[in-house]
């Protein structure tokens, strides 16, 4: 069992054991506390029948929809084994094959699940679609939505399912998790990821894995000094180097809003509020950068930006 799941596994095993299943769920919670292991395994129990043999691999009876190569060349470069990048969204097309393949019968028992990880990037229009089977399930159809923003799902679709939260995971959980999965970080680097993970183990190790320990010190500086002539802005940039991946914009943008979170207990009551709109600006800028296709050196200039911003009213309430 992963840390941090032992609320969500009593919840789920008593709603299991309860005269009827609800039959949308979504898993809720920051991005890397492993909602999507909970999901599959949690799937694999729901499906699973006496006398009936299970699968080990892929299961006919667990429908999967998540962010598919971004294209024909992205999709060869998945078939022989290499990084691929991956489309922004997922589809509505993805959707009604879904929905086309709960025209049938489950495989081998009596109920099926279908699972979308993660739920808040759906389309708009794929979102729209997955709401006719929410209202209308087929008979054994349950649904397992893994949000890491729960503001970004349809209202509609919120209030067609139970809402299963994950937790943040302590600090001395993800120590260990860290010292287990990279041993040989640097003390100082982990103690930075942690800080800046924010309680989610999966961030934690994305900020070694991606070597984020310099952009998040010059985001630091920025948010305590400010950038009135734009070279710490500058440095950031060359940091995140000159055509960073999807991937390392979007932990970018995470890594700035936990930045300027960790600052919000040390921070005199008079420089609050600037904290909280950059907290917010950080916010809106995380829940459009995967679907925009955002030029790479104005978004870490944006981000730079509203780092700088709360220098200035931290500095005055200071003094």
């Amino acid at each position: 069992m992963l840390a941090g799941h032992e609320q969500p596994w009593r919840e789920w095993h008593a709603a299991l054991a309860g005269p009827r299943l609800h039959h949308g769920w979504i898993l809720a919670g920051r991005r890397g506390v492993g909602k999507a292991a909970f999901a599959m395994q949690a799937a694999r129990e729901l499906v699973a029948e006496p006398g009936v043999a299970q699968p080990h691999g892929d299961h006919a009876d667990i429908i999967v929809l998540t962010h598919l190569p971004k294209d024909d060349k992205e999709e060869a470069k998945r078939a022989d084994g290499k990084p691929f990048e991956l489309k922004r969204n997922i589809t509505v097309d993805q959707v009604r094959a879904m929905q086309q393949r709960l025209t049938t019968r489950p495989t081998l028992g009596s109920r099926r699940v279908v699972l979308i990880d993660p739920a808040d990037d759906l389309e708009r229009s794929a979102a729209n679609a997955l709401l006719k089977s929410l209202e209308e399930p087929p008979a054994g159809t349950f649904f397992l939505l893994v949000a890491h923003r729960l503001g970004r799902l349809l209202p509609t679709i919120r209030s067609r399912c139970r809402v299963l939260p994950f937790p943040r995971i302590e600090d001395g959980e993800i120590d260990a998790i860290l010292r287990r999965e990279a041993p040989q970080t640097e003390e100082a680097v982990r103690a930075a990821a942690i800080a800046a993970a924010n309680g989610s183990p999966g961030a934690a190790l994305e900020f070694v894995e991606l070597d984020l320990g310099e952009i998040h010190r010059l985001m630091g500086e920025i948010a305590d000094h400010g950038d009135p002539d734009f070279a710490r802005r500058g440095r950031l940039a060359e940091a995140m180097g000159a055509r960073p991946d999807r991937q390392r914009q979007l932990a970018a943008v995470d890594l700035a809003r936990a930045v300027v979170a960790g600052r919000m207990e040390s921070t005199p009551r008079g420089a609050i509020p600037a904290l909280s709109d950059t907290h917010a600006e950080l916010v809106r800028l995380a829940a459009q950068a995967p679907t925009y296709n955002f030029d790479a050196g104005l978004l870490v200039m944006e981000i730079g930006t509203l780092l700088a911003s709360i220098a200035r009213p931290r500095a005055a309430a200071d003094g």
